[in-house]
């Protein structure tokens, strides 16, 4: 049975990091010391899950985790700081902090490190998520022990809810552009001075007229989606944001 280590402190543990191409050593004091920080700790960089969800909701609700007393969040995986690093990039992850536990020295101290032979992985982290104030482990979520890679409570969701169950979550905005659009400049410059972060698609990269027309029924951009409502194009904008 995986251990629960709630009032423990987290393992002693040196982490070696590569950062504008120089190795740099990260120890748990360092990551940890006079901090709130949340951790989740997943299988491997680049899988399935771990790249879809896991790491995405951490990712968008970052700042919301820290409105709500959270310093920083670590994403901790038994993969070398190569790979972490070309994961974080492709992820755009540039709210959290991926920790390389290439040794898996700090998964064996938790008690999470598990052997996953059977998928070629050798051995790998558990996937679990933890509250962990000044280096002492307040609140643990960890996946149930059964087969596959479960994925039902090391959410971030699950953890927001333990910290502040009353927490408001940002809006999930889209919009899709064209490059040199000046009316798309000034749809990102509303939602940025309104402190809404969005997913860009722009047309003719990331998709087509024939895509924006089926999906909106306009040609023009920009057009702009705030948790899956079509708002419109700029002046839309204007007029949703004036009494949002």
């Amino acid at each position: 049975m995986l251990p629960n280590r709630e009032g423990q402190h987290v393992p002693n543990v040196t982490f070696h990091t590569r950062q504008n191409n120089h190795w740099v050593d990260l120890t748990t004091h360092d990551l940890f010391a006079d901090k709130t920080v949340v951790v989740f700790s997943l299988p491997g960089a680049f899988t399935p899950t771990c790249s879809s969800t896991h790491l995405p909701g951490y990712n968008e609700l970052a700042k919301v985790f820290k409105a709500n007393g959270v310093d920083e969040i670590l994403c901790v995986s038994v993969n070398d700081t190569f790979v972490m690093n070309e994961w974080a990039k492709s992820q755009e992850a540039n709210n959290l902090t991926l920790i390389p536990d290439g040794n898996g020295e700090f998964s064996e101290g938790m008690g999470m490190l598990v052997e996953k032979s059977d998928l070629g992985f050798g051995k790998r982290s558990w996937r679990y998520s933890m509250l962990v104030k000044n280096g002492v482990i307040e609140k643990m979520f960890i996946e149930p022990e059964e087969p596959g890679d479960p994925f039902k409570v090391s959410d971030a969701d699950t953890m927001l809810a333990y910290i502040n169950a009353q927490a408001e979550k940002p809006k999930v905005v889209s919009l899709f552009v064209k490059e040199g659009c000046p009316f798309c400049a000034r749809a990102k410059s509303m939602l940025t001075d309104h402190g809404m972060d969005y997913e860009e698609i722009v047309l003719g990269r990331d998709a087509n007229l024939r895509a924006l027309r089926a999906i909106t029924g306009a040609v023009t951009a920009p057009q702009v989606f705030i948790d899956g409502k079509l708002i419109g194009g700029s002046e839309a904008l204007a007029d949703y944001l004036s009494v949002a």
